[in-house]
């Protein structure tokens, strides 16, 4: 076969090619129009403890021998816990589950009007300690293990501070920001000459779904439109529209925050910096992240454009624990946790550290 032949047929496959997925990308774009809620959260769990705005569950082994210490997962504040078990496959929970972990999550559910005076110190005095007694009870164990992501991390800190002598036995934090004033466009957004932050807190009450979530999307105006258009590019993707359909939902339901929860959040953490200064005092005690002596990690994300490298970065420099490890991976605040990728970068990682000390 002469060379121009080659030529002719390579060129004849890529316009066949081309025609199939332009087919494929408007049959499966109806289907796409019409699909409903993308099905995710798949891995079995019961709810062992309903309270509000808050829920824990505890997942369903998937491994005949278990580790001793059961893992608790800390989700965010301002979003669903599924993204830890977005899809078969694409699961955090189901991974762990699979090597011998026994998983609880604390979740949350938007708060109700009357949940608007909830405070840092419900969450990490109340609710988070609540949790734990109800895992020890419903393990057996004394011990527990946290895993927390963002502000859970942030919420798992303080109650780590707050209770030194307390039942976590090892701590693993995921994009924890502790230095506040790196939090880039957030500093903007809650600029205290342009906030009134108790004009927002007492009209509204709860602060609303929207109003967390645009603060999210104003970081990179252009990502939704830019995620659309390689959807659309890619609909012909079975896998891949799957996956987007996952995230799309997670990211249409994020959560609304307590009134007096988003306030002091602003004031002390944001505004004060005192978590990295450690002069953050809750419920009368003081929340230090130099008396954390119990084995810490922090894996943070390299392209992360929410909790940046420099506002995450200290939590070991300040954090007294002997043992502390930092691991900083490839991919941004999301896809660290759930991405194509964290099979293979971040959850090995967990599986790894955690698994050595569970015993």
């Amino acid at each position: 076969m002469s060379a121009a032949t080659k030529k002719e047929k390579k060129i004849t496959e890529k316009m066949r090619d081309l025609v199939d997925k332009t087919i494929q990308r408007g049959v499966k774009g109806v289907q796409f129009a019409r699909s409903g809620k993308a099905n995710v959260g798949q891995s079995p769990k019961d709810l062992i403890y309903d309270r509000g705005t808050l829920k824990l569950y505890h997942y369903h082994p998937m491994s005949d021998e278990v580790y001793r210490i059961p893992v608790i997962l800390v989700m965010a504040t301002t979003n669903r816990g599924y993204i830890f078990d977005l899809l078969p496959g694409q699961s955090m929970v189901e991974y762990l589950l699979k090597r011998g972990f026994d998983v609880y999550m604390i979740d949350w559910d938007p708060p109700m009007p009357s949940e608007r005076g909830l405070s840092l110190a419900d969450y990490t005095q109340d609710f988070i300690p609540s949790c734990v007694e109800r895992v020890q009870q419903e393990s057996g164990e004394e011990d527990v293990n946290i895993i927390a992501y963002c502000m859970g991390g942030v919420l798992s800190l303080i109650y780590a501070a707050t209770h030194l002598d307390g039942p976590v036995k090892n701590l693993a934090c995921l994009t924890t920001p502790i230095n506040w004033q790196e939090m880039g466009l957030f500093n903007n957004w809650t600029n205290q000459q342009h906030l009134n932050l108790d004009k927002l807190v007492d009209t509204l009450g709860v602060i609303p779904a929207d109003f967390i979530e645009r603060s999210f999307s104003m970081l990179r105006p252009a990502a939704k439109t830019a995620g659309q258009l390689r959807l659309w590019d890619q609909m012909w993707n079975d896998e891949f529209v799957t996956s987007y359909r996952a995230f799309e939902r997670w990211g249409n339901e994020t959560i609304g925050l307590p009134g007096t929860y988003y306030k002091e959040t602003t004031q002390e953490l944001m505004w004060g910096n005192k978590l990295f200064t450690e002069e953050l005092i809750v419920a009368g005690k003081p929340a230090k992240l130099s008396e954390i002596k119990i084995p810490l990690m922090h894996i943070v994300a390299e392209h992360d454009h929410i909790a940046t490298y420099g506002a995450t970065k200290p939590l070991l420099e300040l954090a007294g624990s002997e043992d502390k490890e930092e691991v900083v991976l490839k991919g941004g605040h999301v896809s660290l946790i759930a991405g194509p990728n964290a099979v293979r970068r971040m959850w090995p990682k967990i599986n790894e550290w955690l698994g050595e000390r569970s015993v």
